[in-house]
């Protein structure tokens, strides 16, 4: 399910929190899937059950998970993603996308690398 570098220089809050953002975004974890609890997910990773949580808050801030009190978290509905976090992606994709046509690379073969990962396919 998720898996740890240790040599990454990110947190490894942030590590969960990628991993588990990436299982929902590519359907992995479902709309309305449970997440397993912090223990259980901590006792897998063998880490610290406060980096969990600290990971769990982050995408709930995000829009990502949303908590009941006495039930867990859950994955959101994809409509609960937050729009800064659209922004902050968007800001990214204008950076990388412009550095990429500088460096070379064709504003088609882009296109196509879009059209792909909207069939579902990826390169």
């Amino acid at each position: 399910m998720l898996s740890l570098d240790y040599r990454d220089a990110r947190p490894i809050y942030e590590q969960v929190k990628d991993g588990l953002r990436r299982l929902m975004v590519s359907g992995v974890i479902r709309e309305g899937e449970k997440l397993p609890s912090v223990r259980t997910l901590a006792s897998t990773l063998a880490i610290n059950p406060n980096t969990i949580q600290k990971a769990y808050e982050a995408l709930e801030a995000e829009g990502y998970v949303c908590s009941v009190p006495g039930k867990g978290s859950f994955a959101s509905p994809h409509t609960g993603v937050d729009r800064g976090r659209r922004e902050e992606l968007l800001q990214t994709f204008d950076q990388t996308a412009a550095e990429l046509l500088f460096l070379g690379v064709e504003g088609a073969a882009l296109w196509a690398r879009i059209r792909a990962l909207e069939g579902g396919e990826t390169s």
